[in-house]
């Protein structure tokens, strides 16, 4: 194995594990992650389980975080309500990096009329509310969590496209890369070799960021209904359920609202802390 090669990644490692802001939210996601997959074992109750005698009952007891109106255990379905928030969130930043990745490389590089055309479709994109065209494409898809996902990926690509090709018009005209196109190098193994390994700094930082909004668009929906149907769990569907019963049990609201809010934290502390780590005129590597 080349030491050289490998040199660079435990350098990030070392920096990440130096940065108590990194640490703590990759430690947090990491067991947010944990929690999503073994939500069957660590969850007391069914999260779709009905019990009409335990209708509305107050945090404590048997049910720490009490029960909703319909008698189900609300540290169950948070449990359970994970893993469509962690994985769904990677499902759609996975879609926007197979889209918008190559789509903004390609305009980038190529240049000329297809640049052109892909920055003005993707301004065009962008001029519009991301939710918007999520519920629009989700309307049209049909409604579930992997259509509304999908949907939230589509949204995010022109994001990750438009910083792609920025990065890219840059650094295609790089001294190193016309050395490399002098020496006989093809279009593949310059955009492969020479081009995407030194764009993929702030893209690992976007696609960071995007997690945080795309497990946010997540909870948006399923709190329209467009997400996670009922009776499955997610924080989104949990805190519009919660809604309804403001009045009378507003600890409800408090579980899911929560765990939204940390997670998309975590993500965002996550991509500052890298923003700031990958920065080569960073004083903190």
């Amino acid at each position: 194995m080349n030491v050289k090669a490998i040199r660079p990644r435990r350098n990030l490692w070392r920096r990440i594990l130096s940065d108590k802001r990194a640490l703590v939210s990759l430690a947090y996601l990491l067991g947010l992650t944990a929690l999503a997959v073994l939500a069957p074992f660590v969850a007391p109750y069914s999260p779709i389980e009905q019990d009409y005698s335990q209708v509305l009952v107050p945090p404590g007891g048997a049910h720490w975080l009490g029960t909703d109106d319909v008698g189900r255990d609300i540290l169950s379905r948070l449990i359970y309500g994970a893993p469509a928030s962690v994985f769904g969130s990677l499902f759609a930043v996975g879609v926007a990096v197979v889209i918008g990745l190559p789509v903004g490389l390609f305009a980038g590089y190529i240049g000329g009329r297809l640049d052109d055309l892909v920055g003005r479709v993707i301004d065009t994109l962008l001029s519009f509310p991301a939710i918007v065209l999520a519920i629009g494409v989700t309307g049209a898809l049909g409604i579930n969590l992997v259509n509304a996902m999908f949907a939230i990926g589509l949204v995010f690509s022109p994001i990750l496209a438009r910083l792609v090709r920025a990065q890219t018009l840059v650094v295609k005209n790089e001294q190193y890369v016309e050395a490399a196109r002098c020496a006989g190098a093809g279009h593949v193994r310059l955009l492969w070799t020479h081009i995407l390994p030194n764009i993929i700094h702030p893209v690992i930082v976007q696609i960071t960021l995007l997690l945080a909004a795309a497990l946010l668009a997540e909870a948006s929906l399923s709190f329209l209904g467009l997400g996670v149907q009922p009776p499955a769990a997610s924080w989104g569907g949990m805190l519009a359920r919660a809604y309804n019963y403001m009045e009378i049990s507003p600890w409800q609201i408090y579980p899911p609202g929560l765990a939204i809010l940390s997670a998309a934290l975590a993500f965002n502390a996550l991509g500052e802390s890298l923003r700031v780590l990958l920065d080569p005129t960073s004083d903190r590597r």
